[in-house]
């Protein structure tokens, strides 16, 4: 019975990879290209958040 399970999740994956792929391929073609200013705020708010975490760390 496990042996069918795992083909039946790897045959249902393989599905799932095969509907999404050519709408990722259209997202990724389509998308917006980020400016310097967004790359810069993205770079900020996760220095912040990793900042942040190693805090909480160091109170522990």
């Amino acid at each position: 019975m496990d042996l069918w399970l795992k083909i039946g999740s790897a045959l249902l994956l393989i599905a799932m990879l095969a509907v999404i792929w050519p709408r990722a391929r259209h997202m990724l073609a389509n998308s917006p290209k980020g400016s310097s200013d967004d790359w810069r705020s993205f770079v900020f708010v996760i220095a912040a958040v990793a900042l942040f975490i190693l805090l909480l760390i160091q109170l522990v």
